[in-house]
């Protein structure tokens, strides 16, 4: 199942070979081999695992539309710190997150630079899509300052001392 921040949408990428008609979605293991099919970067993606240094997909970034990241656990956060790093590099295309996430991380995914997230079969079945949506209204305030909004609870309290100081001055 794909899903971004208004539910459930097909997937137009395809995975290994490429075909005339469909973007391709090639695993980093493959890159050097398939990274030379074409210059457009709408029609080729890379996934790459969550342990993949910023350093070594940078010269990657210019050459593709779309980003996977492999999470190999709903506990493991280093694609999210992936993702914000990605985006920090200037990376403006779709940046998608792969794996067992779990419905309470869809917002700190989404938070992170992350499009959205693509879930195995087994977490899907586990997991409605409205669970996936209403999970995102479950936190209106984060502690994070995050990629899509660039306040947080620190930031508003900060925020409201220097409000709150002017008014008494």
């Amino acid at each position: 199942m794909l899903l971004d921040r208004t539910g459930r949408k097909p997937d137009l990428w395809t995975r290994g070979q490429p075909d005339d008609h469909a973007p391709v979605l090639v695993a980093w293991e493959e890159w050097n081999t398939q990274a030379r099919l074409g210059n457009d970067p709408d029609r080729l993606g890379v996934e790459i695992p969550n342990t993949l240094a910023i350093e070594d997909l940078r010269p990657v970034l210019s050459q593709v539309g779309l980003v996977a990241i492999r999470f190999g656990a709903f506990s493991d956060g280093r694609g999210l710190s992936q993702a914000r790093l990605i985006r920090r590099a200037g990376f403006t295309g779709v940046l998608r997150a792969v794996g067992p996430l779990i419905p309470d991380e869809f917002g700190f995914a989404l938070q992170c630079g992350f499009d959205e997230v693509e879930l195995p079969e087994s977490s899907a079945h586990r997991q409605s899509e409205d669970e996936w949506l209403r999970s995102l209204a479950a936190y209106s305030h984060t502690y994070q300052q995050g990629y899509r909004s660039r306040t947080s609870i620190l930031a508003q309290r900060r925020l409201a001392r220097l409000s709150k100081g002017q008014s008494h001055a």
